[in-house]
């Protein structure tokens, strides 16, 4: 029971990490811009449609690398000609915005691709499973968990090490001072949808040999991403982390005891956390990258 536990825990960690790789992206969209990404899971899925269509040219490997870089480019452009109209305007433009583009994304998938399922296999060097004593787990979702792990690691090196994040931190916390600063935070606005739409992109490489790809395959995540950001408290880089490993362990221990449930667990999460923590488990740091 001990090694079906620890297997579920681990599976629990795996949805929280990919939970994590766009909800990092709402959350810092919307801390620095203010805006409310509706269309962050069409991201998510155009990453998995580009990665089966590179994928008998590129491999694998190729299309882990040129599919968040091709979204990046892709979300640099709706940032320049879209999203920038409505930074810290009203929310419901935003909202309307984004949820329009959404919209727009998964109809055209399906007539570009179709409606039915596409398939995406997991390359063969990366098939088969990890023994220790009795403990087997599958070889593919150990690397998606060290990916996913070294892009956030990465995310918060750039954000609390560099220059640019040091910008982006001023300008979450108080972008009147940093524009009386002389400091124009649109380039750096761009770089951070860029980086956030490439997540999303990521996990959605990662997760197309699992879950398969369809169009509507952003919509069913991001409901659950928005769960993770209001748990961990938005805007906050440790709060959304914290809060993605914790619904996923507490989803994947719902499938082992309670499989019926396990849909309803990380709702019934937020309803707690909020009940006891209204802005979320790190929602004292709303403006804060911390």
């Amino acid at each position: 029971m001990l090694v079906q536990i620890l297997e579920q825990v681990l599976n629990g960690l795996l949805v929280g990490a990919y939970y994590l790789l766009i909800a990092l992206g709402l959350s810092l969209i919307f801390a620095l811009g203010g805006l409310v990404n509706l269309a962050h899971g069409a991201f998510y899925a155009l990453g998995a449609y580009i990665a089966v269509t590179l994928a008998d040219r590129l491999g694998f490997g190729g299309v882990l690398v040129a599919s968040p870089v091709l979204v990046a480019l892709i979300g640099l452009v709706i940032e320049r000609f879209l999203f920038r109209r409505f930074y810290r305007s009203d929310p419901t433009l935003g909202l309307l915005l984004t949820f329009g583009l959404a919209m727009v994304a998964e109809q055209t998938l399906r007539l570009v691709f179709g409606a039915a399922p596409l398939p995406f296999s997991i390359p063969p060097a990366l098939k088969g499973q990890v023994l220790v004593g009795d403990f087997i787990y599958s070889r593919y979702r150990l690397l998606m968990l060290a990916i996913a792990a070294t892009a956030v690691a990465a995310l918060w090196w750039l954000l609390q090490r560099t220059s640019f994040g040091r910008v982006v931190r001023a300008g979450v916390q108080n972008p009147e001072m940093t524009a009386a600063l002389g400091i124009s935070l649109e380039p750096y606005m761009a770089a951070v949808v860029a980086i956030s739409v490439g997540l999303a992109a990521l996990a959605g490489v990662l997760l197309a040999p699992i879950t398969g790809v369809h169009p509507a395959m952003g919509a069913d995540i991001l409901t659950a991403s928005f769960v993770v950001v209001v748990i961990g408290g938005l805007g906050s880089f440790w709060g959304v982390v914290c809060a993605a490993l914790i619904v996923g362990v507490v989803r994947g221990l719902t499938v082992y005891f309670y499989p019926a449930a396990a849909e309803a667990s990380m709702y019934l999460l937020m309803v707690l956390v909020l009940f006891l923590r209204p802005r979320g488990l790190f929602g004292e740091r709303i403006l804060r990258f911390e």
